[in-house]
């Protein structure tokens, strides 16, 4: 199989997160039916989260079986700063939002100098609502993490693994056509309806790092590159888990809330069967 199409192929793996994103302009969703979706989006994310580490502490293992002390040293320094910079980097940047939004909330000295003050330094990010942000910071993990499947099924076609390659795109593209529900959960959580644009803008930023995974894991084979990229999609995810399960506790639904966390985990370990089928 030549180069062009296993970035074909690798394209499509990513591509299949749109599958899934068009229910975020799904229109009168009860709020049963929003928490439910913002709970399979949370369990989604809980199992992505397992994958991702699981991903990032194989070769720190490895490393351990085989008493290579350095290199143990260095992977796992490399894991735990990639997954506080996942982590801590929202962290802040929530913060930050928060401040920015402080200012303008206190910024009211006059009817006409309100206006000024208020518009004058608003950005893209600040006309998003608090689901879209989070929506954002979702699609951001997920990409990061999409990144580093990418690298694996570049790096399986780099070493003549072809049939491993494309079992990876096939379990790949299986799983990122559920992450698109995990984007749009929080977004339907609050009612709002996103535009083509945005949700196209979340596919991209989600979806498109799959791609680019596979090019430079064709060209160039980094084991400390993988874990750090796993390292970061995990500190990032952790922390959109925990805004969604601030979130899943606003509905009062907890049973429901439960089973669909329940269904969403179950899903994702079911689209990892055919990945796990491999051998990987």
């Amino acid at each position: 199989m030549s180069t062009g199409h296993i970035l074909l192929l690798g394209t499509i793996a990513g591509a299949t997160i749109f599958l899934g994103l068009p229910v975020g302009r799904m229109r009168g969703l009860g709020p049963a039916a929003r928490a439910a979706l913002s709970a399979l989006a949370t369990g989604i994310l809980i199992f992505l989260l397992w994958d991702v580490l699981s991903e990032m502490v194989e070769p720190i293992e490895g490393a351990l079986d085989a008493r290579h002390w350095g290199r143990l040293s260095w992977l796992a320094a490399i894991g735990a700063a990639g997954f506080a910079l996942g982590l801590m980097s929202l962290v802040y940047y929530a913060e930050w939002m928060q401040r920015r939004s402080d200012r303008r909330a206190t910024a009211l000295v006059g009817p006409g100098a309100a206006a000024v003050d208020e518009f004058a330094h608003r950005t893209w990010l600040d006309t998003l609502t608090p689901g879209k942000q989070l929506a954002l910071l979702i699609a951001i993990g997920i990409g990061v993490h999409n990144f580093g499947e990418g690298l694996a099924i570049g790096q399986a076609a780099a070493a003549s693994q072809i049939s491993l390659a494309v079992t990876l795109i096939i379990g790949f593209g299986l799983h990122n056509a559920t992450e698109g529900f995990g984007i749009c959960g929080p977004i339907s959580g609050e009612g709002t309806r996103p535009s083509w644009g945005f949700l196209g803008l979340m596919g991209l930023i989600g979806g498109g790092p799959t791609f680019l995974g596979t090019v430079v894991g064709q060209a160039w084979s980094s084991e400390a590159l993988s874990v750090a990229f796993f390292a970061v999609a995990g500190g990032s995810i952790l922390y959109v888990v925990q805004e969604l399960h601030a979130v899943n506790r606003r509905y009062g639904h907890p049973t429901l809330v439960t089973w669909l966390v329940l269904a969403g985990l179950v899903l994702g370990f079911a689209t990892d069967f055919v990945v796990a089928a491999a051998g990987v």
